[in-house]
């Protein structure tokens, strides 16, 4: 039996969560939740006996769901079918719950309008599900690792969680949004904010790093009750503010799996990525270009990739003149690389890099000073002496001498914590686990494992990728463990 962690300042450590983690109570918590992201920020709210009614005076713009939201007037949203509600929707997303949900809170946004949510909030403790969320950041996860300049792919109000709007809250601070977009600063601090403003402070534990998720025995079930379900044993530690770290065991009925997919990067696997000027990440840039390791006057910064990262790497080089050479296995044209997906007018900054990505092929005259794109090319390895070795497409080698390498080719989610790594859950277990190509398998109306009860993934473990779209996950697993309450014998 561990002492309670020492609560550090403000309200981040109550009661109601010491005696959680510092005592081994033999009454197991209905849920955690792993990840306080927007997607565990999110499933917290609706948890917390926040309810969703669609209000008596809205219309839909969409007829089809108009009537069927009419047939049930005064039932919660989460009391509803969801699979009924959300059929015949259509949208940016794979997910029917994350289009359903999407359409009540932002009706008619794809159409550039402005339609107010058709749902009002109703605060009904009496269905408040008692529920730890355990992070390793503040409130908001891994947006509080980016950079805080960097505007936001999504517009600002499409990164919103129910019943605070962004453009609201930046107003009471005072902040504007640029091109309708926010930085990722703001967005941090909003998620953070969120959790205040809305009293959920006391389900979160901060600094906590989950180390093994394992399901035992189900716990024995009373004559006639329900077939009895699988009990987890979460362990882990947390950082006190004396930097000390303090180990916890927690058992619950339900695991939520939300820790999203950037905390480990995917690497390329030539010889030499593991030399010591090789990075995975844009800070290792912002720390260079502080320290002077690159300038304008030393070789060029190396990027290797075509992503939303890669060109975020390439404007912050190019604000401080630094030279780049921008490798990427792609054509240019090639449909399935993201700018090509993005519309212009809200992403200028990234069409940029495309357009540079296009003329500046190494072949022709540079009509843009210190930049260098390298289309079709295979980085083949890196040397001690900052040589980087290339295939073209032609199947010639090329060699260039480079200060820094940033390979930013997207990242994997880190599941260690779990039995084989996740590895099972996956929708092709026999393939590495990827938010894009391989999520965890899910029901789509409850998001719960399709291989073990009691297991949920949300956000992009389970394949939504945008926080417009990972709140519909969490409605459809706050449903779910409604429903499951509501068997509950008494």
């Amino acid at each position: 039996r561990l002492p309670a962690p020492r609560p550090p300042p403000a309200a981040a450590m109550s009661n109601h969560r010491k005696d959680h983690l510092g005592a081994c109570s033999s009454e197991p918590l209905p849920v955690i939740i792993i990840g306080n992201g927007p997607s565990g920020i999110c499933l917290s709210y609706l948890l917390s006996g926040y309810t969703p009614y669609v209000r008596p005076d809205a219309i839909h713009p969409h007829p089809l769901l108009q009537r069927k939201l009419s047939e049930a007037p005064g039932v919660s949203i989460m009391d509803q079918d969801l699979d009924y509600l959300s059929e015949g929707l259509e949208g940016r997303c794979q997910s029917p719950v994350a289009l359903l949900f999407d359409a009540l809170l932002r009706p008619d946004t794809d159409f550039g309008g402005s339609v107010e949510s058709v749902l009002t909030w109703r605060h009904q403790k009496e269905r408040a599900i008692p529920h730890l969320v355990l992070g390793r950041n503040p409130p908001g996860g891994a947006w509080h690792s980016i950079e805080g300049s960097m505007v936001t792919l999504s517009q600002g109000e499409w990164m919103g969680l129910p019943d605070l709007q962004v453009k609201d809250w930046m107003c009471k601070k005072r902040r504007g949004l640029r091109n309708s977009r926010a930085t990722a600063g703001d967005i941090a601090h909003y998620y953070s904010d969120y959790v205040i403003k809305k009293d959920l402070s006391h389900n979160f534990v901060s600094n906590a790093v989950v180390t093994a998720v394992e399901w035992g025995t189900p716990e024995p079930s009373s004559p006639g009750a329900r077939d009895p379900s699988p009990l987890f044993q979460v362990s882990g530690f947390v950082t006190t503010e004396d930097q000390s770290q303090q180990s916890f065991s927690l058992s619950a009925r339900n695991i939520v799996l939300a820790t999203g997919t950037s905390d480990s990067p995917a690497r390329l696997g030539v010889p030499g990525e593991a030399l010591p000027f090789v990075h995975h990440d844009l800070s290792a840039l912002e720390a260079a270009t502080r320290a002077g390791t690159v300038s304008p006057t030393s070789d060029p910064v190396l990027i290797i990739g075509a992503g939303l990262s890669a060109a975020d790497a390439v404007l912050y080089a190019r604000h401080y003149n630094v030279p780049v050479i921008h490798a990427f296995r792609r054509p240019v044209d090639d449909p399935g690389l993201v700018f090509n997906q993005l519309p212009k007018m809200l992403y200028p900054e990234y069409h940029k890099v495309h357009q540079m990505m296009r003329e500046q092929s190494i072949l022709s005259p540079s009509p843009y000073e210190g930049y260098r794109s390298l289309p079709e090319h295979q980085l083949l390895l890196l040397k001690e002496d900052h040589q980087a070795v290339f295939r073209d497409p032609q199947g010639l080698q090329k060699v260039f001498g480079v200060a820094l390498v940033l390979v930013l080719i997207g990242s994997h989610p880190d599941l260690s914590f779990l039995p084989g790594a996740g590895a099972d859950l996956a929708v092709d277990p026999d393939q590495p686990l990827s938010a894009k190509r391989n999520p965890i398998e899910v029901d789509p109306f409850t998001y719960q494992s399709i291989h073990q009860e009691g297991l949920y993934a949300v956000g992009p473990l389970a394949g939504d990728n945008f926080v417009r779209f990972v709140q519909g996950g969490a409605l459809a697993v706050a449903s779910s463990l409604l429903r499951k309450e509501a068997r509950k014998p008494p």
